[in-house]
């Protein structure tokens, strides 16, 4: 008997064609599940970085909060520690009386600063922070402390340890920071060990918030400087006017006395330089060791002069910036004088080669 192929069934064909296409689409539903549970594994981490962020950004800004709201103990005065003297150091900074880093701690370079703002307002000399004093230093000032938040842009940037051998730092194509902290806590003036203070169980990654004074808001200085006066009992690097009215004070390091002292007299600033290199000629340092090479070091904040150099009419001489802010008017240097980055810039910035510089005892 012949067969034949029931009416209402497939014809033989379709299951050629068929069978690869059913097989094709029996592995669909598995890579769909893979890649939905990937894409959600992924939105979870996302939603939870997130979230973390919005959480520390939130506590951040409750910190800042009441850093701000909290009223400083008058008077203040050396010996005094904490967020109030943090507070007085940013005001200070703000309208060119620098403290050198923002630190929290009310010291004698502190004392030194205070007793110039005191003067440069006709206010007694006392060095002590009292009614009076706050009252003209705080009057018109925004808040102290901010907050700020690392972008990508920041962590991009290649930190790495320096080496301490000269030779091996003169290798390297820049002398950068060493990490996002270090870099952060120079952005805001501050000293490393009272950031993180501040900032207590915060990491530094893109999308952190950290607690920080507000050093950006930086008065204009209001008259034109006529002269730079360089004392070194004072370890301070002062700013004049017309008649010389005392417009602003840095703390500043000098050469030791018995090695490579400054000398005392009127010099004037022949050169400026932006991120210079620097010429490591073992015969011109004092500290340098016998063996050390001669060599250049690269641009960058942690060069030996900073990012910033005036040169003076004493040859190899300067006034520049500094890989170590916090030994501004604590230590000695090889003969120049050293301010901090961002004090220097800022003396770069209004006055220019041709600027009588006076040398004081």
């Amino acid at each position: 008997m012949k067969l034949r192929t029931p009416t209402n069934a497939p014809h033989p064909l379709f299951a050629l064609v068929l069978a690869p296409l059913v097989a094709a689409l029996s592995l669909l539903p598995m890579q769909s599940t893979a890649q939905s549970s990937a894409t959600a594994e992924s939105a979870s981490a996302s939603a939870n970085t997130t979230a973390t962020a919005s959480a520390t950004a939130s506590a951040a800004t409750e910190a800042v909060a009441q850093l701000n709201a909290t009223p400083s103990a008058l008077p203040m005065k050396e010996g005094a520690k904490g967020p109030g003297v943090m507070r007085a150091q940013a005001l200070l900074d703000r309208l060119w009386f620098s403290p050198g880093e923002i630190d929290g701690h009310f010291g004698v370079n502190m004392k030194r600063t205070v007793q110039a703002f005191q003067l440069s307002r006709s206010l007694p000399t006392t060095g002590v922070i009292d009614e009076a004093t706050w009252k003209v230093l705080s009057e018109g000032q925004a808040a102290a402390f901010t907050t700020y938040t690392l972008t990508e842009q920041d962590m991009a940037a290649p930190y790495a340890p320096l080496p301490k051998d000269v030779a091996e730092l003169a290798k390297l194509p820049a002398l950068g920071y060493e990490t996002p902290m270090e870099m952060l806590a120079e952005r805001f003036h501050m000293s490393p060990k009272a950031l993180a203070k501040l900032n207590a169980g915060r990491t530094a990654r893109a999308g952190e918030t950290f607690v920080v004074t507000d050093t950006s808001q930086t008065v204009p200085l209001g008259a034109a400087v006529t002269s730079i006066r360089i004392d070194k009992s004072d370890k301070k690097v002062y700013l004049l006017g017309e008649g010389d009215r005392l417009l602003a004070a840095f703390p500043a390091t000098f050469g030791r006395e018995d090695r490579d002292p400054l000398p005392l007299g009127r010099l004037k600033i022949v050169s400026e330089v932006k991120d210079p290199y620097f010429d490591y000629n073992p015969a011109l340092l004092k500290t340098a060791k016998p063996d050390d090479p001669k060599v250049r070091l690269q641009p960058g904040p942690n060069n030996p002069v900073g990012v910033m150099w005036l040169g003076l009419t004493k040859k190899h001489w300067g006034i520049h910036g500094t890989n170590e802010p916090s030994t501004l008017a604590r230590a000695s240097s090889n003969g120049c004088v050293r301010l901090s980055n961002w004090d220097v810039l800022r003396v770069a910035s209004v006055v220019k080669p041709g600027a009588v510089v006076d040398v004081q005892g």
